[in-house]
């Protein structure tokens, strides 16, 4: 599939760019901006911070702690010529209020903090290239700066390091997971003849835009596991 050779160079161009990035920068960074959370839980809402993406590791303990708090991730990758979309993860599920809390936030508190996903332990932090609201496509490094926290802490260089590890190990597992599918998907098309159609796509998320329940298959722990998905 076309569509999944440029992904996947892409990612693994990203890996590259990933193991070659600069911890100095990243610790400079850190530190002159102190982020320091104030507990105000936006960004355990969708409003603003749209989804949870989860690790493998992070799905397999979520699925222990309540499988129905785990969700096909929203933004569906592929569409074969059957109108079934194909997905590399699972995201956490939100409450239906008014910002859409995580499923997990209670009074503005984690109900599993202990064992919340590994983008919840490093968030704000971010190790990864976008283009910005100017169009520069650069590294980002802090999400939703001024939107949210205060600012100023004095963090020392140990924790900025530690920082630095966990942030890099996300960033870094979520390449591989979304490697490890591309590359799964391909093979699954091939196998089983199917074919990624943009037009069928479009409509199919038409339809789930409207309301319509779809099949998603989602790519976990080496094979594809079919769910229905509604918006």
């Amino acid at each position: 599939m076309k569509k999944a050779d440029s992904d996947l160079a892409y990612f693994m161009d990203e890996e590259k760019a990933l193991a070659d990035y600069s911890q100095s920068r990243f610790l400079d960074v850190i530190q002159d901006v102190g982020f320091e959370c104030d507990l105000c839980g936006k960004c355990c809402t969708r409003a603003f911070n749209d989804h949870v993406y989860l690790l493998k590791e992070d799905a397999s303990r979520i699925f222990e702690i309540n499988s129905d708090a785990v969700i096909p991730s929203p933004y569906f990758d592929f569409c074969d010529q059957g109108g079934r979309f194909y997905v590399s993860g699972y995201s956490l599920k939100t409450q239906n209020d008014d910002v859409g809390s995580c499923v997990f936030l209670e009074n503005n508190r984690c109900r599993i903090y202990d064992n919340r996903p590994l983008i919840c332990r490093v968030y704000p932090y971010m190790i990864h290239r976008e283009t910005d609201d100017s169009g520069l496509y650069d590294w980002r490094e802090i999400s939703g700066l001024n939107e949210h926290g205060l600012y100023g802490a004095e963090i020392n260089e140990n924790e900025a390091a530690e920082i630095f590890e966990m942030t890099k190990k996300y960033e870094s597992g979520y390449i591989s997971q979304e490697i490890e599918f591309l590359r799964a998907v391909s093979t699954h098309f091939e196998q089983k003849k199917l074919k990624h159609i943009p037009k069928i796509y479009d409509k199919r998320i038409r339809d789930f835009e409207k309301g319509e329940e779809v099949p998603v298959f989602v790519y976990y722990d080496g094979a594809f596991h079919e769910h229905k998905a509604q918006k």
